[in-house]
């Protein structure tokens, strides 16, 4: 789900990222105090959130073709749905803002 939700932009300046930081740079990565979640799980966790109410939704208006679920419940699904992705875009957006805006400063 994660593929489908980073352009391939974002996929590019991430991965330089990863390579200016495992590079031998300066900066040390953090690592989390013990029973912490790190910054990727939380946005793992946020991507696989996201990808369970897409497929919940699908399922949902799959199953009122049949007539088993009323329309009043595949709108609120659908709905729920759109705004989790529209909340990962806009975070993903964040996240390579900041990044672009970390590789402008001077050093």
């Amino acid at each position: 789900m994660i593929d489908s939700l980073m352009s391939v932009s974002t996929r590019n300046a991430l991965s330089k990222l990863s390579e200016t930081v495992g590079s031998g740079a300066a900066i040390a990565p953090a690592t989390p105090a013990a029973g912490e979640a790190s910054f990727g799980d939380v946005l793992s966790q946020l991507t696989g959130a996201v990808g369970d109410k897409l497929k919940a939704a699908e399922a949902t208006s799959l199953s009122s073709m049949t007539g088993d679920v009323p329309t009043r419940e595949v709108v609120s699904s659908v709905m729920e749905a759109e705004q989790s992705l529209q909340t990962a875009i806009a975070i993903r957006d964040k996240i390579v803002q900041a990044y672009l805006e970390i590789s402008r400063m001077q050093i």
